[in-house]
């Protein structure tokens, strides 16, 4: 089965989910920022057989979300850092830890974020830098950046002007794709 390559689309959702979209990749990073380094703690704390984790490592480096390192010259052997755009999906992380403790924890809660001083569970939010204002789909909406394409433009103002006129019946008729 081949993966459908999401790299060339102008959605950014869509290039995420590209380079992080499978489970095994998504748990590998939760394991790397919960301090695993090496392939072996990732093949014991994932129960994931060792051709597949090498496939999902070698992907996440190739991705620049892990980076490694040689640790070992006799036997070669590597470890796996996180680097910058890693570490920036931590907070991907903590909402699925939220979202999924919210919606699929019948059973009760086996993790949740805290406090690190505290030990009070806390709930993530997201929230505008510049304003410091809660994000809800109330106050904040998704808009065309500068390299938005037309049909990108088409699929936003379209999904704007439903709400504003709340016509569950208008219908979603983009523009064909033109080409250069």
């Amino acid at each position: 089965m081949n993966k459908t390559d999401f790299s060339a689309m102008p959605c950014p959702i869509a290039r995420s989910l590209g380079r992080v979209g499978e489970w095994w990749s998504i748990l590998i990073l939760r394991d790397a920022f919960y301090g695993l380094t090496r392939f072996y703690e990732f093949e014991t704390s994932l129960k994931i057989a060792p051709n597949m984790l090498t496939r999902r490592l070698n992907e996440l480096v190739e991705n620049g979300l892990l980076e490694r390192r040689q640790y070992s010259d006799k036997p070669p052997r590597h470890e796996y850092r996180l680097t910058d755009a890693g570490r920036d999906f931590l907070p991907v992380l903590w909402a699925l830890l939220a979202w999924g403790n919210a919606h699929f924890a019948p059973e009760g809660l086996a993790s949740v974020l805290v406090n690190r001083e505290t030990h009070v569970p806390a709930q993530p939010i997201l929230v505008d830098a510049a304003t410091g204002r809660q994000i809800t789909p109330e106050t904040y909406r998704v808009g065309p950046g500068p390299m938005a394409s037309e049909q990108m433009r088409y699929r936003l103002d379209f999904l704007q002007m439903k709400e504003a006129c709340g016509d569950d019946d208008l219908r979603f008729n983009p523009p064909a794709k033109t080409r250069a």
